[in-house]
């Protein structure tokens, strides 16, 4: 659970900065966005409706702990996300730097969860997979999904705000390309 808590704590971190910065996040949440800009769907209806086939694959491919870690790890990354503007503020922040400190923040967060068999659902879900039954690095996968997430969102974002939220899309998934290993330790 402290594992859980840890990376939960830090993903809201990461978002926290992400928002601040008026910066987009990537993977399914970043997709979720997308939806809702571009039909009108409230944002927590198209989050639920973006995550559920990737949950629906962690319930038959991952197993019943990783699918309830799974939606533990959802439930309090999106209780402290709400509970955030209440306890943290930022000030002036330079946004290429910002976009940096928000993708290690969030690369610790999903190392975090990784490394304890959970994730924040979505992309995190088909990366561990296709590292476990493929060998593929999970950093390297969701970067490719989170490229595709980022070139749709161009449609509804300006450029500066999709370059900048890139940077962080890279740092994150090279932190967890470089440090989510199946040789390393993963709790169980």
């Amino acid at each position: 659970m402290q594992g859980i808590f840890t990376g939960a704590l830090l993903g809201a971190l990461g978002l926290a900065l992400l928002s601040h910065l008026g910066l987009l996040t990537s993977g399914a949440a970043g997709l979720a966005l997308i939806v809702s800009y571009a039909s009108g769907l409230d944002v927590s209806l198209s989050m639920l409706l973006v995550n559920a086939p990737f949950l629906v694959l962690a319930g038959l491919r991952m197993g019943r702990a990783f699918t309830i870690k799974t939606l533990v790890s959802v439930g309090l990354l999106s209780f402290l996300t709400s509970l955030q503007p209440h306890l943290v503020s930022f000030g002036r922040i330079e946004p290429a730097a910002g976009a940096v400190m928000a993708g290690l923040l969030l690369g610790f967060a999903v190392l975090a969860l990784f490394r304890h068999r959970a994730s924040f659902g979505g992309a995190g879900i088909l990366a561990i997979l296709l590292q476990d039954r493929r060998g593929w690095r999970a950093g390297y996968t969701q970067l490719a999904m989170d490229l595709v997430v980022l070139a749709a969102a161009l449609a509804v974002a300006d450029r500066s705000s999709v370059a900048y939220s890139l940077i962080s899309a890279m740092v994150l998934n090279l932190f967890l390309a470089i440090n989510h290993r199946t040789d390393r330790y993963v709790a169980r």
